[in-house]
């Protein structure tokens, strides 16, 4: 029987490691995460958690101790932000390329140039191609719960995938929400303890793993680690359906709301979700027909459930919280976009970026977004930079 609790949401995704009962933490603190791995710290030394914690000198070094652990058999957790995500850059390949079930959580914070230590997408989104399953968090209980259901879908024998649980820097991890924690037993039902994969390091059955890669096998690493990306997604939802089942909580690649006979919607990810909701209601109460698309897996990109949820749309409106510089608009914007083009979709689509280095969204600024988008008064390069209430 689960009971309800308050809780920081750092620490919400502490004790979801914890049910986990992993075998190795491997930290490096950075800011807004810090809160999640000095927690762990403390259940290690108190004796709440059975586990190896490992200090390292940087969050390359955390990942890579991770994939040393998880070479071995033992079910690895890390977590990072920011630069310490673009530190581990390298290492991220290496994880996903050799197929060790890691989880890592990352409290989304801005990169780089100045210092701004307050969120946004910048960091996974820089890296989105690492080859990762990618999850987008809102709150607390999404937090635990997707954290608890990643280890569970990064070890399936069909998967075997590294997970990385996103969520908003200080948005999320630096405010008390109200958490559903359930009991070990029912934990241990949905999550068993971590049987080792199949192919592991051990002296008495000498393997190789990650050796170099000659042009005659590269081309085909890739190809069936990217078979296993895409195929993961079924895996993913069964293991979503399951959770359901056991703790009555119902998870889906997208959460649609007020989308049934809606003409426009909203499509985004993360903690700003909980803004574009109210901001839906106000709309609706002023007549307008609008809904909203909460994507909740970004890797592998949901595209048929994508296509289903907007067939009867006339506008799509996303909210993007990174920019590719030198390119065209956001991430989200230049994915739904090709997937438009391929489907032969006729839609509007409008592209908005906001948010970047942690500033405010507001109701205000979604009005804007959808008036701008039902009038068509966007720049010519069909998407639009969104700052205090203004297109610039």
């Amino acid at each position: 029987m689960a009971r309800r609790i308050a809780v920081e949401d750092s620490i919400a995704a502490s004790l979801a490691v914890k049910l986990a009962n992993v075998d190795v933490v491997a930290v490096y603190p950075i800011t807004p995460q810090t809160h999640i791995v000095e927690e762990l710290s403390r259940m290690v030394a108190d004796g709440e958690l059975d586990a190896e914690y490992v200090n390292v000198e940087s969050e390359h070094s955390a990942l890579s101790a991770c994939i040393g652990a998880s070479a071995v058999g033992a079910r690895c957790f890390t977590s990072t932000a920011g630069q310490g995500l673009a530190l581990m850059h390298e290492v991220l390949f290496v994880a996903a390329g050799n197929r060790f079930p890691i989880v890592m959580a990352v409290a989304n914070r801005s990169l780089s140039p100045n210092l701004n230590i307050w969120g946004d997408q910048s960091d996974m989104m820089s890296s989105r191609d690492c080859g990762w399953i990618q999850i987008y968090a809102e709150n607390a209980q999404e937090i635990f719960d997707m954290i608890l259901s990643a280890f569970r879908i990064a070890e399936d024998e069909r998967v075997l995938l590294p997970v990385a649980v996103n969520f908003d820097g200080f948005t999320a991890t630096h405010v008390v929400e109200w958490l559903d924690l359930p009991e070990e037993e029912e934990v241990r039902r949905f999550l068993p303890p971590h049987r080792k994969a199949k192919y592991v390091l051990d002296p008495a059955k000498p393997i190789t793993i990650g050796p170099i890669g000659f042009p005659e096998v590269q081309f085909e690493l890739k190809t069936a680690w990217e078979k296993a990306l895409v195929n993961s997604k079924k895996i993913i939802k069964e293991v979503w359906r399951e959770f359901g089942e056991i703790f009555g909580r119902h998870y889906d690649v997208i959460e649609p709301y007020r989308v049934e006979d809606a003409e426009a919607a909203f499509i985004l990810m993360g903690g700003t979700c909980g803004t574009c909701r109210a901001a839906v209601d106000r709309l609706r109460e002023e007549g307008l027909k609008i809904g909203m698309l909460k994507l909740r897996l970004y890797r592998p990109f949901p595209k048929e459930e994508i296509l289903e949820a907007i067939k009867n749309l006339k506008t799509l409106i996303v909210m993007d919280r990174h920019i590719c510089l030198g390119g065209m608009g956001g991430p989200l914007y230049n994915d739904l976009k090709s997937l438009l083009y391929d489907a032969k979709l006729r839609l509007n689509l409008a592209g908005f970026i906001a948010g970047i280095g942690g500033r405010d969204i507001r109701i205000e600024d979604f009005r804007l977004m959808a008036e701008k988008a039902l009038k068509g008064e966007l720049p010519p390069e069909g998407f639009g930079l969104l700052s205090r209430g203004e297109l610039v």
